[in-house]
């Protein structure tokens, strides 16, 4: 089965057990969805920032480092709170041995604080480096960094989402999950960012893009 088709699998029992407040979700995407949400982000053969940001037990992680071994993926991440992307977060440590055997590395990168991180490995059984962008300060700079809604703000809330205090800024800011292959000179070699948060690269693209790139390089 794909990302995709279990990505649409969640979001169906979503449906089926709290049919008014999906509802409400799907309207406030489609909404951001026809304001643009996520278009400006950065491009294939934009130059992202260098980052260094902390991993999940604190230690520091520099993307100019990862990159000296190989192509970087980057995969932004909404929170450990997100059932969708705990679901992609999986799928990638499921491609993880053969993205390695590419030669290239993997980060994922959220707003939270290093300990909400750290529930994301544990949670997930995650091996490959899960970073803290306080602030959004990369995803920013990425072109990724959006408000959610008044509206919804109440509604995370009864399913006990804390948006402020797992990030520990007191915003309700968050990226629009984004997936990109940065190459070692520092060039994006492909990128995937969609405002609905309920769509994902599939893993094989990603490993169908590296086999691309190691072959022609």
């Amino acid at each position: 089965m794909t990302l995709q088709n279990n990505l649409n699998a969640v979001h169906k029992e979503i449906m089926s057990k709290v049919p008014d407040i999906g509802e409400k979700f799907d309207a406030d995407t489609e909404e951001a969805l026809r304001n643009g949400l996520g278009s400006e982000s950065l491009k294939e053969g934009d130059h992202p920032p260098n980052f260094e940001l902390s991993n999940q037990t604190g230690h520091t992680v520099k993307s100019a480092d990862l990159r000296k071994k190989g192509i970087l993926v980057v995969s932004f991440y909404r929170g450990h709170w997100c059932p969708y992307c705990n679901l992609e977060l999986k799928a990638l440590q499921n491609i993880l041995p053969e993205l390695n055997d590419l030669g290239a590395s993997l980060v994922a990168i959220s707003p939270q604080l290093p300990d909400a991180s750290l529930t994301t490995v544990e949670k997930n059984n995650l091996t490959f480096p899960v970073l803290s962008d306080v602030n959004n300060v990369i995803a920013r700079q990425y072109g990724l960094v959006f408000t959610l809604s008044e509206e919804l703000r109440p509604l995370y809330a009864e399913f006990g989402i804390d948006i402020p205090k797992a990030n520990g800024t007191g915003t309700f800011e968050l990226p629009v999950p984004g997936t990109f292959v940065v190459g070692q000179n520092g060039t994006i070699l492909a990128a995937y960012v969609n405002g609905d948060y309920k769509q994902r690269i599939e893993p094989d693209k990603i490993l169908d893009i590296l086999k691309e790139h190691k072959t022609s390089s």
